[in-house]
Formats: C-alpha cells, structure tokens, sequence
C-alpha cells in the first residue's frame, strides 16, 4: 500500500498531494541510481526483471541491453537497496496510518513523513504518537499536570514552587509541591525528548563529534589479555574502523571491556553544547528569572538521562552494523577469492587429513574426483610408523597413477608434509607434487548430511581426507558443498548478523558458479543448486535424471527434468555445459535463446560452427554491427564473438602452489628477519595473514604490504596469493607473527596501527 492509499478522508483531511505507485517506485529507482551510479531508467528497468524472477548473474550477463550494461555489483547493490527502500515505504505507510487513525495528522507532518529519507528520520517523527507503556510523563498527564509543566515553559517568571502549590493533589496522587514539579519535569523532558527536528539534530552531531571509549572491566587484566590494545583506547565514532568497532563490541560483549559513546573528546563541553541545544529548542534562556535555573535543570536531565541514552543505543547500533556490512562484505571478497582459485584440474590427487594419536587420514581421488582408495597411517606420535607408512603412501600413489599430494593445514600439517617430503625424495619416479591446502570448513562437510548421502558407510573423518583432495583439483566445486560461513576466510564473522551474512554469502557463491560455469554430466547436486534459477529440488532431479537416462545431449534435454519449466531453463541454460553434445555451442556461455544470433555469424563467414570455433582471425574481423537486431544489441553480438573465440573458459587463474621452508614448522623456530614463503589465508581491512607452515598465520599489516600508500589490503593482495614475506617480530606468549612483503624492510620498525 502507498502512502496516497491510507484513506480517501484522509486527504480530504490534510489537503495533501497523494502519491500513486508509480510515483514512489519511481522514486525508489531515483535513489538507487544516484546510489550506484547508473541511469534511472537502468535501475527501473533491472527492478522490473528482478520482480519477474530474473536472478543477478543472469541480468548482468544476458540482458546487457535492457539494463544499459549494469554490472552484477551494481545489481547486487541494486537488490538490496531495493529492499531496504520497499521496507521503509511499507513502514512510511504504516506510521500514517497510525497517526490518522489517532486522529493527530496534518498536511505539515504528512508532508515531513513523506520527505523522510531513511527508517531511522521515519521513527524519530514518529516517536511523540508511538503507542507506549504508561510512563512517569503520562501518570503525570492524568494527575492534571501537564497546564503546570505548559505554564513553568512559557513563563519562568514566576518561582516554580509558587507555581506548583496550586496542583498539590493526595487524591491524584500528587502529595506535595515537589512531586507535582516532578511530574512537570517529566512531560517537559518527554516533550523535548520527543522533539524531531532536535533529536535529528544532536543525532547528526553526536555522529560527527562522538568518541568511544573503552576502558578493561576492573580485574578483567589477564583475563582479557587479548583485548589489551583496548585497555584504554579512545577513537571517533564517524572514523572507526571496522574491524575495530567488532573488537571493542565482542570486548564488551564478553565482559572484558566496558565500552561508552562519549559527546566529544571534552566530556563536559560536549555535555553543555548539547544541553544548550536542548534549551534553544525549547525556547529557554538564562535571563536570572525564577523559573530559569529549573527549566536549565530540566534541559540538562533530558539530554543526559534520555536523549544521550537514547542516540548512544541508536548511533553504536548504527555504528555496529555498519561495521558488519563491511566486514561482510570483506568476508564475500575473501570467499570469492578462496572459490575462484586456481583449480589444479582432472588429476588424481592424494588427500591427507593430519593427525597425531588419530592418525593420518588417506584418500585417493581419480582425476574425475572419484574415490577409489582410503586409508589411516600413523606416521606420528605416540605409534612412530614412519616408514611403514611412507610404504603405504607409495603403493597407493603407484597403483592409482597420483600425480598431487594435498595436505591439509590443520594439527600435525607440518609433521605430515615433511612425510609427504621423504615419499618424494625417495621415489623421485612418481613425479609427485605436494601442496597444503585450507582444510577450513572440511569437517562441517564431513559430518554434514550432504556428504553422508555421497559416502553412507565412510567413517567422518576419512571424508574430510576426500574433501581436502578435491579442493585441490576444484575448489569451488568442493567449496559449494560447505555452508559459506563455515569456511573460514571472515573478519568477526561469528560477531555479525548471521542472517544477512548468509544472504551475502549465498550471492556470492551463486555469482562464482555461474562466472565459471558448470558441466551438468558431472556437476553435483550441490554444485547445480547454486546456478542462476536452479533450486536444490530442481538440481536433485537433474543428477536424478542423469542417473536413469544417461548423460544430457543437448541443453534443451534438460527440459525433460522434472520441475524444470522455460521460465527456469531461460535463467539457467547459459551457465550450464555440455561437452561433446549435439550442439557445439551447448558448451560455452552462449545462450541458447542467442543461437540464432550465431547461425547468423556462421552463414556470414561461410563456414561450419565446428571449424569457425577458436577461429580469432575470423571472429576478430567482423563487422559485429551487422549482426545486432530488435533483441540482441551490441554488448551481446560482442559476448558471443568473445565467447566463440575461446568456449567455455575458466576465468580462474592459473594453478600455483607455495613451498614451506624446511625446518620452519613452529613459531619457536621463526627469528626476525627471515624471509619465506606463504600462502594468503585472510585478508582483513587491516592487513592480510599469510600461512607460512608454522600452524599460526602471520599478519602483513596494510601498511607493509606495499610500497605505496594503499587504502584497502585487496589492492595489493587476495586469498590464495603466494608471497614472499619478511619475519619482522614474534610474540609466541600471543601468538602473533608480523611479516612484511616489503622484503628490505628492517625488523623492529614500526609498520602501522592496531589490529
């Protein structure tokens, strides 16, 4: 409902301009664009296939023409903006239709309600009409108070006590002249707290000149050693970062540091700007009447007792979640990282699972990512079968022709790669290549249901040696199977928002698989889930299909799947593969509601699909103008020669594997000024940590990843970099490592801020 549509009386009431639908949705598509810095007429379009069920990575790849080009952060920025903006409008209708129904609207206020530009402008007009518990202002409305709180306001002349004596009433519950002050007081500090235009005011101010102040809970020193940078720690509440806003909240939420949002760095003088503008809102001044001192009195007890504590909730609410949308979006940059790795591709791998008193867990994949062989060795402590299982691992690696060893960075990860190390020196023949991989997220997948349904009669810990194998040769294949949040690559991420961290997270998995593409003959259920239309009901009866009647020919059999109608086949179809199919183009990224566009290209050069295919002489010197009409314009005749050129390609990265320095395997054995090699595990707004084999990451500080001045870590680096790094110090009590990729840097200098 619209705001024109609370009721016809009342705009009969107020006189005021009613708003049609198209008006505010025009409206909206204005905001966003300015938002995202687009076209209006781009955002309504895009808002107008989002309504029809389209998804973002199928609008920002395939419907380039209507939206004018929007990329797909645009479109996801787009997407939830457009949320937030239909949300405020239901609740801009919402609280008209409340205040009418009080009888208490007027064309000013309906005007200043249909001019709020966020939630937080809508609640503070709304406040004095908010239906509330009875407080100590409306107990004192009903004792017949409120003409002596209107009178002490508008003539201080007189001496409050004077003024009070008249309203002294036992049988409502007023004894004396102090108690009917003190009900004045309370609607006074009710009405000004309730004042909007103030309250907007000194929320302004208070975000602009406010400084958090964390102090450690007395006897909380040891205890909440790790929060020792936050002992006493004072920054603005407008500059704070994210990462630090998270720390100071989890400090407080532990009970390690308390935590308060201050008016300005001068306490006092911030205290006394603010009960001024109180006072100036209320129309008091000190000019040595009787009343004055009461009234400055009552100005000072609003600000301190009720609107501080009401804008400090307020603005450290705001302040939290803005950092949490920051560090989610830093943990949705890391994941996609970390899912658009270099896959190591169709290789068998050998995958270890370290382990000491358990064991080391086996597991043999094919280069298909089947498991054809597992086992547990104990190479370690306390059974010492080292060469015994350096015999196993050899007869293993022979028999299934492995060529990768992946070996997960978890408990005894150094122990089990100097195993991998002494296999390899000692059968040079078997041409193996070892590689540590993240194991994050490896045991969720194993006891998952998900991965029992794969391997029903395979002990827990031996599919997490599966998961790790796999990841090696595809990680976002492996990666999809594991709920995002699991896998590790956050900053505070069990601090933030758990839904809103899984909605991101989900867009961005779904955005990786679909930029990839997925082989639908030998995607899992898991896998097709996350492309653009399927639902995991829908990607079950694929793989389902599959299993009964044979690998899919054409993309067009698909529709031959249960549940999967045109209107999903349109969404998913192009990001969906088929090699060796019937139709050479089933195997790129070409839609097929586009191939009519390519039998065009085809009759044009005179030469068969087959052959014109990889033919970037040809492809390159066509007039692409030609081949645009009513439905595919330019940026798609410009995709499909792109994609024929090269079908299919995986715009992941090259496969490249970091080398762990021997004899490195604890913090114990760093020493500053050493320089090694590492693997980027994490990159947060403060810097990037590196695992360099010693079970505890390394930190880069921003300020050492570079040269040059960078604002933000993923400027210079992102997950699953390999870097060369200097040791610059070691705190083994707190398990801190400080790098730096500045390789002539000096260890001892300083580097950069707080964590």
């Amino acid at each position: 409902m619209s705001a024109a549509s609370v009721s016809p009386s009342l705009a009969e009431t107020v006189a005021a301009p009613q708003r049609s639908e198209s008006a505010i949705a025009a409206g909206i598509a204005a905001t966003i664009a300015s938002e995202i810095a687009a076209q209006t007429t781009q955002v309504r379009a895009a808002i107008g296939l989002l309504d029809e069920g389209a998804t973002v990575p199928f609008i920002a790849r395939y419907r380039k023409e209507v939206t004018g080009g929007l990329d797909d952060t645009q479109l996801r920025n787009l997407e939830t903006r457009l949320v937030y903006l239909r949300e405020m409008e239901e609740r801009r209708d919402a609280i008209l239709v409340s205040i009418a129904e009080q009888g208490k609207l007027t064309k000013p206020f309906l005007n200043e309600v249909l001019a709020a530009d966020s939630k937080s402008r809508l609640e503070d007009l709304y406040l004095p009409y908010k239906p509330k518990r009875r407080t100590r202002a409306q107990i004192a409305r009903e004792a017949g108070l409120e003409p002596l709180a209107d009178a002490l306001l508008s003539d201080p002349s007189v001496a409050p006590e004077q003024r009070a004596a008249g309203f002294v009433d036992a049988d409502k519950g007023v004894a004396d002249v102090a108690a009917a002050l003190d009900g004045a007081r309370a609607i006074l500090i009710e009405r000004f707290s309730e004042n909007a235009a103030l309250v907007g005011e000194l929320r302004e101010w208070l975000q602009a000149k406010g400084v958090l102040r964390s102090k450690v809970m007395t006897g909380k020193e040891n205890e909440g050693a790790k929060y020792r940078d936050y002992f006493e720690h004072a920054e603005s509440i407008a500059a704070i970062p994210s990462h630090r806003m998270l720390a100071l909240l989890r400090g407080r939420r532990e009970e390690m540091l308390a935590v308060d949002l201050e008016p300005t760095a001068d306490i006092e003088q911030g205290h006394a700007y603010a009960e001024g503008r109180v006072a100036l809102a209320a129309g008091i001044a000190p000019k040595g009447r009787a009343g004055d001192k009461w009234l400055l009195d009552t100005c000072r007890l609003a600000w301190r007792a009720r609107l501080l504590m009401h804008l400090s909730v307020d603005l450290m609410t705001a302040a939290r979640e803005k950092a949490e949308a920051e560090a989610i979006t830093v943990f949705g940059d890391n994941l996609k990282d970390l899912m658009l790795a270099a896959p190591a591709g169709p290789r068998a791998v050998l995958g270890l699972d370290p382990g000491l008193r358990t064991g080391v867990k086996v597991a043999v994949v094919d280069a298909t990512g089947k498991l054809v062989a597992f086992d547990t060795i104990y190479p370690h402590e306390p059974k010492r079968q080292w060469d015994a299982s350096i015999a196993r691992l050899k007869q293993l690696c022979a028999e299934h022709k492995v060529e990768l060893i992946a070996i997960g960075n978890g408990t005894a990860s150094r122990e089990t790669d100097k195993l991998a190390g002494e296999l390899m020196a000692k059968h040079a023949e078997l041409k193996l290549t070892k590689i540590v991989v993240s194991e994050a997220g490896a045991s969720v997948y194993s006891a998952s249901e998900l991965a029992a349904r794969e391997f029903p009669n395979l002990d827990v810990s031996i599919r997490g040696a599966v998961s790790i194998a796999r990841r090696l040769q595809d990680p976002l294949a492996e990666l999809v199977k594991i709920e995002p949040k699991a896998i590790g690559v956050g900053q505070y991420q069990h601090d933030v928002n758990a839904f809103a961290l899984a909605r991101a997270l989900d867009a961005r998995v779904e955005d990786c698989v679909n930029a990839v593409g997925v082989h639908v003959n030998t995607a899992s259920a898991a896998l097709l889930a996350r492309v653009a239309g399927l639902s995991t009901t829908v990607a079950e009866n694929i793989v389902a299909y599959r299993d009964a009647n044979g690998a899919f020919a054409s993309r067009r059999a698909l529709l031959k799947v249960p549940r999967l109608g045109e209107k999903t086949f349109e969404q998913c179809a192009g990001f969906l593969r088929i090699a060796g199919g019937d139709e050479p183009l089933d195997a790129s990224a070409v839609h097929p509601e586009a191939y009519p566009v390519v039998e065009k290209i085809v009759k044009a050069c005179g030469r068969p699909i087959g052959q014109l295919i990889g033919d970037t002489s040809t492809l390159r010197n066509l007039k692409l103008e030609g081949f645009t009409d009513e439905r595919f314009g330019l940026p798609t005749v410009k995709d499909i020669v792109k994609e024929l050129e090269k079908p299919g390609r995986d715009p992941r990265p090259e496969f490249k594997a970091a080398r762990f320095a021997d004899g490195i395997e604890d913090m114990k054995d760093l020493r500053p000024g050493m320089v090694l090699e590492g693997v980027v595990t994490n990159v947060a707004a403060f810097g990037a940590f590196v695992d360099i084999g010693v079970h505890q990451d390394g930190l880069v500080h921003i300020s050492a990843l570079s040269d040059k001045f960078i604002k933000d870590p993923r400027e210079a680096v992102k997950v699953g970099d390999v870097l060369k790094v200097k040791v610059m110090d070691v705190d083994v009590a707190r398990k801190r490592i400080g790098l730096s990729c500045r390789l002539d840097d000096v260890p001892g200098e300083s580097r950069g801020g707080k964590r």
